[in-house]
């Protein structure tokens, strides 16, 4: 498991904002395990700090070409570059100090963000990378751009480029991201526009700190006093931006993105859409913060540190016997006042089967989570299957609760539970589990 990390000292880089022209410092410092990327305005009063997380987005509409963060009168503005080293590199936790609104456009590149980081060293930390790996299919579309991410083991990008234009020909690039592959093929791409654009985007008020060195100007015969670092730099600094607007998300994302001329807009989207999937499923999975010993017996406190149900969802009030890898045996004592019955057969009240079989869910989340190698893992129900009810359920009840590992396995769990009323079995089901890195 990949560990976070951080920079081993401090570094300094100078520059001048690619859309306002303000001459700006920035000064980067290590920072401690799960601080995340954050900025701090040392030219405003209280320094005023801006994590780089998708809740801290501005709108494009104020910001239009770049991306942007900040909050009331704070704004930091064109920082995907300098996120996309960061993304690039696999940098975790930082704080970066800055005295303007605007990052250092440089050379319109991530190149000397990625070399003065390289220069000073990147230092491994004590706890584990924050990943999420895509669950199901995402797609955005929008006036002749697409993007669509599918669940993927790694983060893989295939972007297709295309123009109407008699220079800008149809490129194709898909890379793997990696350190090594962003610092070779991705890093040095430089922002571009369109010759024609150049007026419109002056008259927006956008651009003051351009120039031929450091935005490529594309004219219908070639690049304008400037020459291209490879054939297909334009392609590369498109997969450049989308990876620096990918850091907003605040972790690592495992996915393949399939991309057709997408830009900033098609970009948030996506990641929006990203942070989503990742809050529907972590509502929904149990992790495992506290690993039990081999037969220990856990009482309803020790089991809210492995599943994260409260009242008056968990059902387990005692996990009696535990094998690891092979079965758990929990406790669920049906009292008269329990809030379900209100509402199922009033006057003659009997527990809902649907919540027997969340009973054997969440002993079987206790069994899967409850091996090392799943610490910290979410553990998902999937799917339930040869379910079956054999006798009712009523209050006074005493449920013994028996789940048996089928299949254990890195990345999915199937068990069979069976669940007694006075050694009577009142009902079992198999149920089917995804087990994935947070």
């Amino acid at each position: 498991m990949e560990r976070q990390r951080t920079i081993k000292k401090e570094l300094s880089i100078k520059g001048v904002g690619l859309h306002t022209e303000n001459r700006v410092s920035l000064q980067f410092q290590p920072a401690p395990v799960d601080s995340g990327i954050n900025f701090m305005r040392t030219d405003l009063a209280g320094r005023p700090k801006v994590s780089v997380d998708i809740n801290n987005l501005l709108p494009l509409d104020r910001s239009p070409r770049r991306t942007s963060i900040g909050f009331g009168n704070v704004e930091i503005h064109t920082i995907e570059h300098l996120i996309a080293a960061l993304v690039g590199l696999s940098i975790d936790n930082l704080h970066i100090l800055i005295d303007s609104n605007e990052v250092a456009g440089l050379d319109g590149s991530a190149k000397e963000f990625t070399e003065k980081i390289l220069e000073v060293g990147i230092e491994e930390q004590v706890k584990e990378k924050k990943y999420f790996s895509l669950r199901e299919p995402i797609s955005i579309e929008e006036e002749g751009s697409l993007i669509v991410a599918l669940p993927y083991p790694n983060l893989r990008v295939s972007y297709t480029l295309s123009y109407n234009h008699p220079f800008l020909k149809t490129q194709y690039l898909d890379l793997m991201i990696t350190p090594e592959e962003f610092k070779e093929k991705i890093a040095f791409a430089r922002t571009f526009c369109l010759e024609e654009e150049v007026s419109d985007l002056l008259a927006l008020g956008l651009g003051k700190g351009a120039n031929y060195e450091n935005t490529l100007v594309v004219g219908e015969k070639g690049v304008i006093k400037n020459k291209l670092r490879f054939e297909d730099e334009f392609i590369r600094h498109k997969i450049l931006d989308l990876i620096g607007d990918l850091g907003l998300l605040g972790f690592s994302v495992n996915a393949h993105l399939i991309a057709l001329k997408s830009g900033h807009p098609e970009n948030i989207k996506l990641i929006k859409k990203i942070y989503q999937q990742k809050q529907r499923y972590e509502s929904g999975g149990v992790r495992a913060s506290y690993i039990p010993s081999e037969g220990e017996e856990l009482d309803t406190t020790m089991i809210t540190k492995i599943l994260p149900h409260r009242y008056p969802f968990l059902f387990v009030d005692r996990i009696i016997s535990l094998e690891k890898r092979k079965r758990a045996i929990g406790v669920k004592n049906v009292s008269v006042n329990e809030w379900f019955f209100t509402g199922h057969f009033p006057g003659q009240p009997v527990m809902p089967g649907v919540l027997i079989v969340e009973c054997m869910a969440q002993v079987g989340g206790v069994l899967m989570l409850s091996l090392e190698e799943n610490r910290g893992k979410l553990a998902y129900f999937l799917a339930a299957d040869n379910v079956k009810f054999r006798k009712t359920v009523l209050p006074g009840d005493r449920l013994i609760i028996q789940v048996e590992a089928e299949r254990i396995k890195s990345k999915t769990g199937l068990v069979h539970g069976k669940v007694f009323v006075e050694e009577k079995i009142v009902a079992e089901a198999d149920l089917m589990f995804s087990l994935a890195e947070v």
